[in-house]
């Protein structure tokens, strides 16, 4: 756990860095996510054969600052962010990135693209699983719940939603705009297999992994994982601060951030 703890730090401080240099960004969600995204690269629940698509496409700086790690790339990645003809675009984006499986943005896409993933395998009788993490925000979206009841349907015991539930969207309070609650309560009304876990325990996160990878084909139920996290995590002045779904960070923002993560 000790070498998760210090691997989702670094990503954290890429995080500020390449979102301060390339002058904008959405470091909010992309701090509140980061956990849940080195539990499912470091933590051992990522097969070869596996999928994953990053619904929740505008939180991609901490998708990135995970792939770095993991690809042992060096510090000229982190200029990357946001420029002209980079892989690392601001949301992710297939034809610039061999390693994106669709493009999103989109919000609510990435979610019913991983249906049809999922569902692709299962005809194809393929190994794998196809991971998707979403906002919860997204969950606003009609065409999620289109999709959650389209992988009821066909049994796609091969697909996990992960949402990175931070309870703040660029608007407000998610319960504010829309009522998202009872969250777990609505999948299961819709046939999924519903985990709730705290989103910055890596103990719970991997737990709930291990669940996933180890799930009964016969009952022929897609997961769905809600991770309960802080918006902006790591950063006390970003933690639950609507300001930061995306901004510019300033020099002195940006110096306080990297001397506060861990």
């Amino acid at each position: 756990m000790d070498n998760l703890e210090r691997i989702a730090g670094q990503a954290r401080r890429e995080i500020v860095e390449m979102i301060y240099r390339a002058g904008s960004g959405h470091p909010g969600g992309s701090l509140s996510s980061v956990d849940l995204l080195v539990g499912l690269y470091f933590g051992g629940a990522l097969a070869k054969e596996d999928k994953f698509i990053l619904s929740a496409g505008h939180v991609c700086p901490a998708w990135y600052s995970v792939l770095n790690q993991k690809l042992e790339a060096g510090s000229e990645k982190r200029d990357k962010l946001r420029k002209l003809g980079s892989e690392f675009q601001g949301h992710p984006y297939q034809k610039m990135a061999d390693f994106v499986e669709t493009s999103t943005g989109s919000l609510g896409q990435g979610i019913s693209v991983g249906a049809g993933v999922a569902l692709g395998k299962k005809i194809k009788k393929e190994a794998g699983i196809i991971w998707i993490l979403s906002s919860d925000g997204e969950q606003e979206e009609g065409q999620v719940w289109e999709a959650a009841m389209f992988a009821a349907k066909h049994k796609l015991n091969n697909l996990c939603l992960i949402i990175d539930r931070n309870g703040l969207q660029i608007g407000g309070q998610t319960e504010k705009i829309t009522l998202l609650e009872p969250l777990k309560e609505k999948y299961e009304a819709f046939g999924w297999r519903v985990m709730e876990v705290d989103g910055h325990d890596f103990k719970q996160i991997l737990s709930a992994y291990e669940e996933v990878r180890n799930s009964d084909p016969a009952k022929g139920m897609p997961v769905v994982i809600i991770g309960r996290t802080i918006r902006g995590k790591g950063v006390s002045f970003m933690e639950n601060q609507l300001r930061y779904h995306a901004c510019t960070l300033t020099e002195e923002e940006y110096k306080k951030a990297k001397e506060e993560i861990k």
